[in-house]
C-alpha cells in the first residue's frame, strides 16, 4: 500500500485553487495502433471521444489532464513534469502514415508537481512524453490540444491494491480542475489477438463477451474488491489480462471515485479486435 499520513497531508499547502465543481474521471480503452490513422467519422470510438470532449470543455474548467497509460511501465511510480510533451511513437513496423499523425500538446509542470507533493513517493521526471496510450485518444478528446496534459507511470511490479490506493490518494485533484484518465483495456491479450490477426480473422474467441459482462456488473455494483483481485476473482481474469499493464489503469479510475458518484459507459460496443475490450466509462458527481 502507499504510505501517506494525515499529518503530512495537513502540512501540505498547494498552489491549485479548489473549484466549485469536481472534475469527472475517465477510464478509456485507447484501442489498437491500427486505428490511429482513422478519422472520427471512420471509427465510432473516436467519434464518441470527440463528443465527450466537447461536453467536458463546455461544462468544466479543465486546468490539465493527467493520463495513467498502460504504455508507461516502470519500477516505482513517476510523473512527467516537462513543459513540452514529446509525442512518442512506441509502436513498430507500421506503414509510414502511422508516424505522420501529430499531436502537439503542452505539459502542466506545476500541476504535475502537485502529484509529487500529494504522494512524495511519486518521483518527478522529464524523461517521458505522451505515448500511444495517451495521444491517439487525446487527439480526438481534445483535438485542439488546448488542454495541458501529462502522464503518470504505472509501477509494473506493484500489487493491484497499490494502484487502487494511488487513485484514492490523488482524489483531491478532482476538486482542482484536473481531469484524470486511466487509459488501458479491460481485456487485452495481445498474443491471442495476434494469432487470429495473422490469418486475417477478426472474429472474437467467444469468451470476451462473458468476461466483459461480468466486469461491467462488478463495476456497476461497486464490487471493487473483485476488480482489484481480477487475477483470481473470475476464471477468465488471467486469460483476459495476462499482464497487468492494460488492466490496472482502471484501478486508478475506480480509486478516484466516491460513493455518491455515478458511472456511465460512454462506449461499450464490441471490440473490432479479438481478445480486446473497448468498454470505456465516465465517473461524475
Amino acid at each position: 500500500m502507499v504510505n501517506s499520513s494525515l499529518a503530512d497531508f495537513q502540512k501540505f499547502t498547494d498552489s491549485l485553487l479548489f473549484q466549485s465543481k469536481r472534475m469527472p474521471v475517465l477510464f478509456t480503452s485507447h484501442g489498437s495502433p491500427m486505428d490511429i490513422p482513422l478519422s472520427k467519422d471512420e471509427r465510432p470510438f473516436w467519434n464518441s471521444l470527440f463528443h465527450l470532449g466537447q461536453k467536458l470543455e463546455k461544462a468544466f474548467e479543465i486546468k490539465a489532464a493527467l493520463i495513467v497509460s498502460a504504455h508507461w511501465c516502470t519500477r516505482g511510480t513517476f510523473v512527467n513534469t516537462s513543459p513540452k510533451q514529446e509525442q512518442i511513437f512506441d509502436y513498430y513496423g507500421f506503414p509510414s502514415e502511422y508516424y505522420q499523425v501529430h499531436y502537439h500538446a503542452k505539459g502542466a509542470p506545476e500541476v504535475a508537481s502537485e502529484v509529487h507533493k500529494l504522494v512524495p513517493s511519486i518521483t518527478e521526471t522529464t524523461d517521458w512524453g505522451l505515448d500511444h496510450g495517451a495521444w491517439p485518444m487525446l487527439m480526438h478528446l481534445f483535438p485542439n490540444a488546448n488542454v495541458p496534459v501529462f502522464q503518470m507511470s504505472i509501477d509494473y511490479y506493484a500489487k493491484p491494491d497499490y494502484h487502487f490506493e494511488m487513485g484514492r490518494l490523488l482524489k483531491s485533484l478532482r476538486s482542482k480542475g484536473v481531469l484524470i484518465i486511466g487509459s488501458g483495456s479491460l481485456i487485452h491479450n495481445l498474443q491471442l489477438a495476434g494469432q487470429k490477426m495473422r490469418v486475417n480473422d477478426m472474429t472474437p474467441y467467444g469468451w470476451e463477451e462473458e468476461y466483459d459482462h461480468w466486469l461491467s456488473k462488478q463495476i456497476n455494483e461497486r464490487e471493487f474488491n473483485k476488480i482489484i483481485q481480477y487475477e483470481t476473482s473470475h476464471p477468465l481474469g488471467k486469460l483476459a489480462a495476462p499482464t497487468p499493464d492494460h488492466f490496472v489503469p482502471v484501478l486508478y479510475s475506480l480509486g478516484l471515485m466516491d460513493a455518491k458518484d455515478e458511472i456511465r459507459y460512454f462506449y461499450d460496443a464490441k471490440s473490432t479486435v479479438p481478445a480486446f475490450s473497448e468498454r470505456s466509462f465516465i465517473i461524475t458527481d
